[in-house]
């Protein structure tokens, strides 16, 4: 007969907790099926090597098991630097992290996010196409490089002047950083979510994909419509207002 303790609940209960958290981050980052893959490895795994004490079966993949940890962390590498900044990042935490930094002040946040807003809203009735990326707290230096950096002010007239359709800037993302625009014309990674609803283009691809991968906040106008759409952890809103859109960005850059 199994008999349970309370340190054995609480161990269940971790596991059941990080399964269920990695399945969400899977989820948001459509893969979902490899995740699934996985869990099916390690349950023959453990049913050849424990249930049934398979001593070859068990050993071979004993052996995958060593070779496939490698694996597993080159092929999610994205996801889990997020899952730990997103430990790290968490609202309990922020007692402590104001002990060791200098949190910016909310009046030049908001400044730059309604420069952001406004520089949306003359787009949108124009239809120019934009696609604008707010760091968090996960880093996008390899993103950045992908453009043209230009570490400028952020303020309306120049962001509507780099996504001018004759801009030879406009094609490509704008991240933000800070209280800068670090890098325009950047490449971000298009989600294949088959999902998506087919109206929507590649920037709207691009940006939750962007979502998916990272931490960071990506705004789009579309050229066709002049809709704003915000894509933030791996989901794409669209048809969103001034105001959304400024109480979004507000709540999560700011806070």
């Amino acid at each position: 007969m199994i008999s349970l303790g309370v340190k054995d609940i609480v161990d269940i209960l971790i596991i059941a907790l990080l399964l269920f958290y990695v399945y969400k981050l899977m989820k948001n980052s459509g893969t979902l099926s490899l995740f699934y893959g996985v869990l099916v490895f390690l349950a023959l795994w453990v049913i050849a090597s424990e249930v049934f004490d398979m001593r070859l079966t068990g050993t071979i993949l004993d052996k995958f098991m060593s070779i496939g940890l490698i694996i597993l962390v080159i092929l999610f590498q994205d996801q889990i630097k997020r899952f730990l900044i997103d430990i790290g990042s968490n609202e309990k935490w922020r007692y402590f992290k104001r002990l060791f930094s200098h949190e910016q002040s909310s009046e030049v946040e908001h400044s730059r996010i309604m420069a952001v807003v406004y520089a949306c809203m003359s787009m949108s009735k124009t239809k120019t196409g934009a696609l604008i990326v707010f760091q968090r707290k996960m880093p996008l230096g390899n993103f950045e490089k992908t453009g043209d950096i230009i570490d400028a002010d952020i303020n309306v007239r120049l962001i509507e002047n780099i996504f001018f359709k004759n801009s030879p800037l406009h094609d490509g993302a704008m991240i933000i950083s800070g209280h800068r625009i670090k890098s325009v014309g950047c490449i971000l990674p298009v989600s294949h979510d088959m999902d998506i609803p087919k109206n929507l283009g590649l920037r709207h691809r691009a940006a939750l994909g962007m979502s998916q991968v990272t931490d960071a906040i990506c705004v789009i106008v579309s050229e066709e419509t002049g809709g704003i759409s915000v894509a933030k952890d791996g989901a794409l809103r669209v048809k969103v207002s001034a105001p959304d859109l400024e109480h979004i960005l507000s709540d999560s850059l700011v806070g």
